[in-house]
């Protein structure tokens, strides 16, 4: 029986496993289709100050701490699994199409700046320099030194055989309901009758999370799924783009991130219409469209693919991580848009949890208990 039962095999429920096994916990994984979810659809932004949102401070916190944790994790990742995750330092740009936008990314440094965020305005001249292949008309933008990336699809690999070699169990089965014995949670059973128990059970399914059978006490977790959609382009030739390149247009946010092997990847829609997984045309033109702005050349490069996935959003739109309201369930999931980012921090964390049973504080405002109702005293 394992120690510790992880439902998900995504970035999120996969980097949970590696860092248990490495405390010598034993470790099994259950998903039909390890990074099918959004760990495949995702650009792989690691993005604190470009994703700085008003009203976000705590999870801008958050996302500090996990990128500040990448370099570390990155590496240690790369000498586990022997694999390359195109981890990239190379900074964030924001574009600003006209002169309203440039105003809106003045007042997003002064914002970022006041919680300690570093950035850098630019001007049209100066984010050009930066960036040669930016369209003449964009008015400036705003640098980001510490936004970087990573390829997504790579490092799931790498921590699919970190957990490999480090003695975890991967069962590609689909988990239909939670075991309950003495009032906790005990264990799983698969699609394919399998029940197996274990000390913890981590449930890590992202937008999935609230799929399953409740428990009992309202245990599952307050998930919805957010469709995204992203496209993947190949550079024949030289790199185009030297930074991850951000920007909005007349309303629209898009993003373009650039991969040392000629992929760019173009997103991302956000819709609210459930586990509706079609591709929908018009939010694919609408990417190019956008991106085309902002990169006249991008009309030159090839088409890959269209990605699409659903993201796990939470009522607030940050992650819900640490102890259910059943005992022997954690929870590791709601990240939204931020789960290859949050992967150090998730990941470390919830492994302190399960270690040692206390919620390591860089987790403390981010439990499921702050969506619960409040008591009111007079």
């Amino acid at each position: 029986m394992p120690d510790v039962l992880v439902i998900g095999g995504g970035v999120i429920g996969l980097g949970v496993a590696w860092r248990c096994a490495q405390r010598g916990l034993k470790v099994t994984v259950v998903d039909p289709a390890p990074g099918s979810g959004a760990s495949s659809a995702a650009a792989g932004m690691l993005a604190p100050a470009t994703e700085l949102h008003y009203g976000e401070q705590a999870l801008l916190q958050l996302n500090l701490d996990s990128a500040r944790r990448y370099p570390h994790f990155a590496a240690e990742l790369v000498a586990a699994s022997g694999q390359d995750i195109g981890y990239r330092r190379s900074g964030a740009l924001v574009a600003a199409w006209d002169d309203a936008d440039l105003a809106n990314l003045r007042d997003l440094q002064a914002f970022g700046s006041s919680l300690g965020v570093a950035t850098e305005l630019l001007t049209s001249r100066e984010i050009r320099r930066r960036e040669p292949a930016l369209a003449s008309a964009v008015a400036g933008g705003l640098y980001a030194p510490d936004d970087h990336a990573v390829d997504n699809r790579r490092l799931h690999a790498a921590l699919l055989e970190a957990v490999r070699v480090s003695g975890g169990e991967l069962r590609r089965e689909r988990v239909v309901a939670l075991e309950t014995s003495a009032a906790r949670v005990s264990g799983i059973r698969t699609d394919l009758g399998h029940a197996i128990g274990a000390d913890t059970v981590v449930l890590a399914a992202g937008a999935w999370s609230a799929q399953l059978p409740d428990p009992g006490g309202g245990a599952l977790p307050p998930i919805r799924p957010v469709k995204g959609q992203t496209v993947r382009l190949r550079v024949p030739g030289p790199p185009l783009l030297r930074h991850v390149i951000r920007g909005t247009i007349k309303g629209s946010a898009v993003y373009l991130v650039p991969r040392d092997d000629g992929e760019l990847v173009v997103g991302a829609s956000s819709e609210e219409v459930g586990f509706d997984l079609a591709p929908r045309a018009g939010a694919v033109y609408e990417l190019l469209r956008d991106a085309q702005s902002l990169i006249p050349l991008l009309g030159e490069v090839r088409f890959g693919e269209v990605s699409t996935s659903v993201r796990p959003g939470s009522p607030d739109n940050a992650p819900i991580i640490g102890h259910s309201s059943i005992p022997g369930l954690v929870l590791a999931t709601g990240h939204y848009r931020n789960g290859i980012l949050l992967t150090p921090v998730t990941a470390d964390g919830i492994a302190d949890l399960i270690s040692t049973g206390s919620v390591p504080d860089v987790l403390a405002g981010f439990s499921v208990d702050r969506f619960l109702p409040r008591m009111v005293t007079t």
